[in-house]
């Protein structure tokens, strides 16, 4: 594995990869506050060996990614170009100019990618899907948020004091609620906690994506899937709302994880999902 700082309008952005270098990209989005770390039992259980996995860190959230001075991401719009500059990176070289996929700098407007997100990653992605067909060749949804209905309003009430004013305390304690006490890994659990200290910009937020244009013959192909004991979302509802606004899509419900718990927890059926397999 390496990392490389993809340069964008928005500032840097830190994207660690792994897997062949000349394999098809596969480019993931880590829920706010996540950090692109919580890719790594994927790519354990297999994701980075037939794709080059580029896992990145979110403008604004803990991680590496440094926010340029006077250009904040403001809006779904910002996100989308945001997204585009790193793509562009990523296809056409890295910051060093090195092609990490070994094919000439530039070439990255001609190329597909597979682009998967967890919670509000998978907004941002959805957003940029929207907007940019035909740069995916496939979107994968992972238990996304504020996409097909809205946050319980418990779930919202518990995550304030995080939002607000995180501690470590706070932290740990709202990921044992939410993913009922599941064995999380305990150096991202670590890691998740010191995000305390860190300091984030209020994420973006606005209307749902217009995914009216996906799921047909000319878009990408399109995987969603929920965590059945999810507590931000009712799962089973939300699948019901995905399978009506995009009837092309594959759309599932994983029993027995959690919204938060879904990355580390269910790597191998993510990793399936990601590579085109068929789910379990």
């Amino acid at each position: 594995m390496d990392a490389v700082d993809v340069p964008t309008p928005y500032g840097p952005t830190r994207v660690n990869r792994c897997g062949p270098a000349g394999a098809p990209p596969l480019v993931l989005l880590p829920g706010a506050g996540a950090t692109s770390t919580v890719w790594g039992a994927c790519a354990a259980a297999g994701l980075a060996l037939g794709h080059r996995v580029h896992a990145v860190d979110l403008m604004g959230d803990p991680g590496l990614s440094v926010p340029a001075p006077g250009r904040p991401v403001r809006s779904a719009g910002d996100l989308v170009d945001w997204l585009d500059a790193v793509l562009d990176g990523i296809l056409g070289g890295a910051s060093d100019g090195t092609p990490p996929d070994g094919r000439a700098a530039g070439s990255g407007r001609s190329r597909q990618v597979v682009l998967g997100g967890h919670s509000y990653g998978a907004w941002i992605a959805a957003h940029h899907a929207a907007r940019r067909p035909g740069r995916l060749s496939r979107l994968v949804l992972l238990d996304p948020t504020r996409i097909f209905t809205g946050l319980r309003p418990g779930y919202v009430l518990r995550a304030l004091p995080v939002l607000a004013a995180p501690t470590p305390g706070r932290i740990r304690s709202f990921l044992a609620w939410e993913t009922g006490g599941a064995a999380l890994d305990p150096a991202w659990l670590r890691l998740q906690e010191r995000t305390a200290d860190f300091r984030t910009v209020r994420p973006v937020t606005g209307p749902r994506p217009d995914l009216s244009g996906l799921g047909g013959p000319r878009g990408p192909r399109v995987d969603v899937l929920f965590a059945a004991a999810a507590r931000c979302h009712d799962a089973e509802r939300a699948a019901r709302a995905a399978r009506a606004a995009l009837p092309g899509a594959r759309v599932g419900v994983l029993r027995g994880v959690s919204h938060h718990g879904l990355p580390l927890t269910a790597a191998a059926e993510i990793a399936r999902r990601l590579t085109g397999g068929a789910p379990l």
